[in-house]
């Protein structure tokens, strides 16, 4: 039995170049805002409130720096492989040809707890923003239509019509879903800068003492409920076979995406817990908005509502495409079954994997409360991200002599500071998050063995190997 055979980098590289089936129509205009549209969502508008408040205090500002950083770092070494390898299934792919077959299955089912679980947690966020929003207007929907069985209700309607909106959307293909992702991207961009140009004005210094009210150790557990805001710029590198000139485009889209939204995180962060006491944050889902009603600015309050669904909407997309485009990659290698990497003749999209992901996600966001989801999400991720900078420093040394069109710098410093501040990290998520994380794993694990490991295209004979479904 080997688990660690490993698909051909060259093969990958020569797959890379020929025509997949997938349209290439993606720039690295398209690709940042991809990435933007990805990171700020549900972390912005959402979780900066829990994390000021229970964690970091008005050090969040300290705390967004060490997961920007973790990201950075992780991000360079993501662009490496992507400009060298631009193939759909990011990091599966990556850890494929570097680390073999079983720990890249591993690394795609975690993606596939990532994609899945943010794009169900996004979905609820989002119905909780409309309902919000639609009764400012005087419009009322029954309790029982935005509410899961468990929360008293019968579904959350809201968040499952806005699943399947997205999935419609990305069946029919991703330049349309990209010419949305452009428009939502710049709606919330601009209600983003519309709350630092308006909040700059209303902070009071004394709110940020004391700084550091949960001490250092505050500031790391608040990076790692944060690190959940940053989440999406690998979502960039899942695009790859649907790029124009993806080894000089890829690097720029996740480099720039992820450089953009840290610093405005950074930003937003100051002005929000200079704006508001930290303290009374908590319970609060809405922190930005309610900073701009403290600054007496209601005005600014309802755009924030409006840019809020537009940012999570985005996130819903990107993460959704995002994992149709790893079940297509898995299904293409043998690991799962055909139907996921089937090409609709019209449209050029996987639509199977696409309806049935949109399905699976719809369901969840429509009957169960989603609970301790952000770190759940946060250690798939993390895991991933441990994996893609290992993949860089060993490919270094088993493959020196290939040409690399973008170059991690600082190897194996840089992804070495990506592994130690990823895994520092997932330390710091707590146990509970980790036994599910494991229950979960143990099930992808078995999954492997009954399907995956006999039905892997590396393992059929020599002719076989590595072809695409059609």
């Amino acid at each position: 039995m080997n688990l660690w055979r490993k698909k051909s980098l060259d093969q990958l590289i020569e797959f890379a170049q020929t025509k997949t089936g997938l349209n290439k129509t993606l720039g690295a205009f398209d690709l940042t805002l991809l990435g933007i549209g990805a990171i700020i969502g549900t972390g912005i508008f959402v979780l900066t409130g829990i994390a000021a408040a229970e964690h970091a205090g008005p050090a969040l500002v300290l705390s967004f720096v060490l997961a920007g950083l973790a990201c950075g770092f992780a991000a360079l070494a993501y662009a490496e492989f992507a400009a060298l390898c631009p193939v759909s299934g990011s990091a599966y792919t990556y850890s494929y040809a570097t680390l073999g077959e079983f720990m890249a299955w591993l690394i795609g089912w975690a993606l596939i707890l990532e994609y899945g679980l943010a794009s169900s947690a996004v979905s609820i966020g989002w119905s909780a923003y409309f309902v919000k929003l639609i009764e400012g207007l005087g419009f009322h929907l029954p309790a029982a239509l935005v509410n899961p069985p468990a929360g008293g209700g019968i579904i959350n309607l809201p968040a499952v019509i806005i699943v399947l909106i997205v999935t419609t959307l990305l069946s029919i293909g991703i330049r349309e879903s990209a010419r949305v992702n452009n428009i939502m991207v710049f709606i919330k961009m601009a209600v983003v800068l519309l709350f630092i140009g308006v909040g700059v004005w209303y902070v009071k210094p004394a709110n940020w003492s004391p700084f550091m009210p949960y001490g250092v150790s505050g500031i790391w557990s608040g990076a790692a409920i944060v690190f959940f805001a940053y989440i999406g710029f690998d979502a960039v590198s899942t695009a790859a076979e649907e790029v124009k000139n993806p080894q000089r485009d890829l690097p720029i889209g996740i480099v720039s995406s992820l450089a953009i939204c840290t610093v405005l995180y950074i930003i937003v962060s100051a002005i929000l817990t200079g704006i508001v006491p930290y303290s009374q944050f908590k319970g609060v889902s809405a922190p930005v908005a309610l900073a701009m009603q403290v600054a007496g600015q209601n005005w600014v309050a309802g755009f924030v509502s409006i840019g809020a669904i537009a940012g999570i909407t985005t996130v819903l997309l990107v993460m959704m495409f995002g994992q149709t485009r790893v079940f297509f990659a898995m299904s293409r290698d043998g690991l799962l079954p055909p139907f996921f990497s089937k090409v609709h003749p019209r449209f050029a999209t996987p639509f199977v994997s696409t309806w049935l992901t949109g399905l699976i996600v719809a369901f969840v966001a429509g009957f169960v409360p989603i609970g301790i989801v952000a770190e759940m999400v946060n250690l798939g991720t993390l895991s991933a991200f441990v994996f893609v900078s290992i993949g860089v420093i060993l490919l270094r040394r088993q493959r020196p002599e290939l040409k690399r069109p973008f170059r991690c710098p600082g190897v194996p410093f840089t992804p070495s500071l990506a592994v130690l501040f990823c895994t520092f990290l997932m330390g710091s998520l707590p146990w509970i998050t980790w036994k599910l994380f494991l229950i979960w794993m143990s099930a992808g694990i078995v999954v492997y063995f009954l399907y995956g490991y006999s039905h892997s295209k590396i393992a059929a004979p020599a002719g076989k190997a590595n072809t695409s479904e059609k």
